[in-house]
């Protein structure tokens, strides 16, 4: 135990007034990008969401919606992965905690869009030669590889619980 009066190898613990000054003003910057944030994803969301809509139904009067469905299904993922990116957004700006399984969900949506796009695209690859086909296969055999990989990590990240995030404040 150091003699009183003597300093000691350990520097103060306790935050000084200009560190607090400083870690609030930061906190308060963060909190503005994310409103920011926010209201711009927000707004991409309603409108690429108001496009698909209409998209919808133009296909659907025109009578062409099967030739159609799967670049309608490709943009109302493109739809649900600006949402997820948001509710990541909303969470990190509630919270102040990175949280990793929205991140992971977002991956997850636009590898599977990737997926069904070029799965969809076959008949068409498979006409334009066989080294174009063959790397599209490949292509495919490394987004299910990393669907995989995407899944097991959500599971082993719920079972860890939910108190298991990196927390930042």
């Amino acid at each position: 135990m150091p003699e009183p009066g003597k300093a000691t190898d350990k520097p103060d613990e306790r935050p000084g007034p200009l560190r607090d000054l400083v870690a609030r003003a930061f906190t308060r910057v963060e909190d503005v990008v994310y409103i920011g944030l926010g209201v711009l994803l927000a707004g991409s969301a309603l409108v690429l969401l108001g496009t698909a809509a209409v998209e919808f139904v133009r296909f659907l009067v025109d009578g062409n919606l099967a030739a159609n469905v799967v670049a309608l299904l490709d943009r109302i993922l493109l739809v649900l992965m600006v949402v997820e990116i948001l509710y990541t957004v909303q969470v990190s700006f509630r919270e102040h905690t990175l949280v990793p399984e929205p991140f992971l969900i977002v991956v997850l949506i636009a590898t599977t869009r990737r997926v069904i796009v070029l799965t969809a695209e076959f008949a068409k690859l498979a006409q334009s030669g066989e080294p174009v086909f063959r790397y599209a296969m490949i292509e495919l055999a490394l987004l299910t590889a990393m669907i995989v990989a995407l899944v097991a990590s959500l599971l082993m990240l719920r079972r860890r619980g939910p108190h298991a995030v990196a927390d930042r404040a």
